[in-house]
């Protein structure tokens, strides 16, 4: 899905606050990168963060969706919506983002 331009700017300025991120449009949406680590994207104007077993449960534990890249009845990635509660509070935001950029480093180790 589309993702409006003050939507990215928003969500990488907020994303700036932790740390330096880069982005890349793709397939419509965007990709976010820390530390050459693709950790994140936007689709449709939400922000989705990587996932595995070790942070998956804080997400589902708020009731957030895992990215469906074509639409409620596709298949779920790995990445679960971000809640704008943390993506407007710099601490609780830094912790979130940091064990997504884990996941990828994880993921991007085991290559």
């Amino acid at each position: 899905m589309a993702v409006s331009e003050s939507y990215r700017e928003y969500v990488i300025e907020q994303l700036e606050k932790v740390r330096p991120v880069t982005y890349k449009k793709m397939f419509g949406g965007v990709g976010l990168y820390s530390e050459n680590l693709f950790f994140a994207l936007i689709s449709g104007d939400v922000l989705y963060f990587k996932t595995d077993d070790s942070n998956r449960g804080d997400f589902e534990a708020l009731d957030m969706e895992p990215f469906r890249p074509y639409g409620k009845k596709s298949y779920a990635m790995q990445y679960y919506e971000v809640p704008i509660d943390v993506l407007e509070d710099p601490e609780k935001l830094s912790l979130w983002m940091n064990r997504s950029l884990d996941v990828a480093r994880k993921k991007s180790s085991s290559k």
